[in-house]
């Protein structure tokens, strides 16, 4: 009795982690969810673990291409044996991955196939996954924890996944990619925007929802339970919110499909500007506001003509500076500015503020043509930006659980920058 009481624990354990497909429609509760991450967080490695040796499988996702390697390192040190069987983890993470492909190909049909050769489930965190990360994207391969897959297949529909494998596309690394990349998941669930507010809040709130600082507040205003293992953001994900205006915010969404896509042009047109500009200024959102001074009308601002230039002078003086990447600091200089407009100039209205804002930007980053250049004023720290990431990578490949696979792909990174 024992026996077959806990092989029927093993299997309810494996269908609900492991299945997504089969629960799609089913909604999945506070407690079970914590029950079911509680007993898939990340482990720490135990003594003499070697990274390279676990479950492992090739697999052609693609009709043409190289094949991807699923894995699973320390499949048995970590006693994931105990509940599963390697071989069906690893097949329903390729037929997960097969179909995310195929979803990222029908939204964006004119990237290149993402270059996914190798496919990590990792029971441990570290310096590839730090404990806060739900999955990282490396060099030609994905690292994801078991607990973030339970969530991504039973809350998120994939979105992880998605994300992930979109940054196998991009050229270059930094803010602009998780831009792009979060682009991607608020097409499929207003709440994603909700969740990654700085990178949308401005253009949302200047374009298309004015009362979007308000749905914000409600939102993560709800109480969520401290004494769970599940995220809060999962957590404000799951509880049920305003429809009526999750419903507004998807159709907005769908109005911003010409800036979305013109984020991804301007990411991979200038990967290593766009990638200094969101250090130097910490502005998250800062292709997506560019694009928005490009391609929608600017609000009018006739009533500042006299104050116009000074406001310009004071985002022209944040803009310029270096303190994030010559010290390292974390200073959102778009906030930055704001404020001083809004305690040195007195302009309390927040609308009035963005309008001066998307207007600078359109003055600098936009030419006469409509085209959009997005220059670096001081090349001799973009230099230093680019060496710093060389070193960074560098520092990464002499990780003892860097594979060969991310390895080779980091060599080749190195041989593409300037």
């Amino acid at each position: 009795m024992i026996r077959y009481r806990s092989l029927m624990i093993g299997i309810f354990l494996l269908l609900h982690c492991l299945t997504p497909s089969l629960f799609a429609k089913e909604k999945i509760g506070l407690g079970e969810l914590d029950r079911l991450i509680k007993i898939h967080k990340p482990k720490k490695p135990v003594e003499g673990f070697d990274a390279t040796v676990g479950a492992q499988k090739s697999v052609q996702l693609l009709a043409k291409g190289d094949p991807t390697v699923f894995s699973i390192p320390g499949f048995k040190a970590f006693g994931c044996s105990g509940c599963h069987q390697a071989n069906d983890l690893l097949d329903l993470s390729a037929n997960r991955m097969r179909q995310i492909l195929q979803r990222l190909n029908s939204i964006l049909p004119n990237l290149p196939p993402a270059p996914l050769k190798q496919f990590i489930i990792q029971s441990w965190s570290g310096e590839l996954l730090q404990p806060w990360q739900f999955a990282h994207t490396t060099f030609d391969s994905v690292r994801i924890s078991p607990g973030a897959i339970l969530i991504d297949s039973r809350v998120y529909g994939n979105a992880t996944h998605l994300h992930e494998t979109l940054h196998l596309t991009q050229p270059f690394l930094g803010a602009a990619n998780e831009l792009e990349a979060y682009g991607l998941n608020i097409r499929s669930d207003p709440k994603f925007l909700i969740l990654n507010f700085p990178y949308f809040s401005d253009t949302v709130t200047a374009y298309f929802f004015p009362r979007f600082p308000e749905i914000l507040d409600r939102f993560f205003a709800r109480p969520i339970r401290e004494n769970l293992n599940i995220p809060k953001e999962v957590q404000w994900f799951l509880i049920p919110f305003d429809e009526e205006n999750l419903t507004v915010l998807s159709n907005q969404i769908k109005k911003m499909e010409p800036l979305l896509k013109e984020v991804e042009r301007l990411n991979r047109k200038f990967p290593i500007e766009a990638a200094y500009l969101g250090e130097q200024t910490r502005a998250m959102s800062l292709l997506l506001d560019i694009a928005a001074a490009k391609l929608l009308v600017l609000p009018d601002l006739k009533e500042f003509e006299s104050e116009r230039e000074e406001a310009f002078s004071i985002l022209e003086q944040q803009f310029n500076k270096l303190d994030n990447t010559r010290l390292g600091y974390r200073i959102d200089r778009k906030r930055e500015a704001l404020m001083i407009l809004t305690y040195k100039m007195k302009i309390k209205d927040s609308q009035k503020r963005l309008g001066l804002y998307f207007h600078f930007l359109k003055n600098k980053y936009i030419g006469p043509d409509g085209e959009v250049n997005l220059k670096v004023a001081n090349v001799e720290d973009l230099k230093k930006f680019v060496q710093e990431k060389r070193v960074q990578i560098i520092r990464m490949m002499k990780s003892k659980y860097f594979t060969d696979i991310e390895r080779q792909g980091a060599k080749t990174m190195l041989k593409s920058l300037p």
